[in-house]
């Protein structure tokens, strides 16, 4: 990712791991990106190396450090793209005060769904990689954390939050309830790849706003066609 958190994903081809990509077109940050994306979910991050890398875009070595310094940032950037568009829905639903929460956070679960399962990889499951922990993904963690907190404030303005309102520890487990839920559907795509997308996540958003305890009426017209 190039630009500030607001930009939306980049899009990945899937030509075959074993070929040098053909000429696509894209930018060589893109291009790199692509590759990257495909190496790291498919072959794994430890396995590939920044050469293949390279190669895979069909460029040298010394002309992919020209614009990334390594392996690390290639990843931290496939990283940021995954959050960076939920980010910003997130901050326009919170300013949405014209429609329920509830349906908001529905919107919001779904959307996300669909950014991390909607895409040729799975990128989500480099969220798992123990390098993640490391102080060159700070701007991703706090990323994220800034997503999870979007969560929290539109659980918060639910009847639910209203009744746990005094229960801080409550709602913050609630929320990582939802939260965890969302995240974790990598590991449900995983298993079933060529699943439909698209209800996927719409099941997934119900599924994440009867955990958090929001239901009846106060849900009522979520769906692609309320938001």
């Amino acid at each position: 990712m190039t630009g500030g958190p607001d930009e939306g994903p980049r899009r990945v081809g899937r030509p075959r791991a074993d070929q040098v990509r053909p000429h696509s077109g894209r930018p060589p940050r893109e291009e790199l990106l692509c590759a990257a994306a495909e190496l790291f979910t498919v072959q794994g991050y430890a396995a590939t190396t920044t050469r293949t890398v390279a190669e895979r875009a069909g460029m040298r070595q010394a002309t992919m450090y020209h614009y990334f310094g390594g392996k690390e940032e290639l990843l931290a950037e496939l990283l940021e793209s995954t959050v960076a568009p939920s980010l910003g829905l997130s901050r326009r639903l919170l300013a949405d005060t014209g429609r329920p929460a509830a349906r908001r956070l529905w919107e919001l679960c779904r959307s996300d769904v669909l950014l991390l399962c909607g895409g040729p990889y799975n990128l989500g499951a480099l969220y798992l990689l123990p390098e993640v922990a490391g102080s060159r993904f700070t701007r991703f963690r706090r990323m994220q954390a800034e997503l999870r907190g979007a969560y929290r404030a539109l659980l918060a303005r639910t009847s639910v939050g209203a009744e746990l309102a005094g229960d801080r520890a409550a709602l913050d487990l609630r929320n990582d309830l939802v939260f965890g839920l969302i995240e974790g559907v990598m590991l449900i795509h995983r298993s079933d790849p060529d699943r439909p997308v698209a209800p996927f996540a719409e099941a997934t958003a119900d599924a994440a706003l009867r955990i958090a305890g929001v239901a009846g009426a106060e849900t009522a017209g979520t769906g692609p066609a309320a938001g």
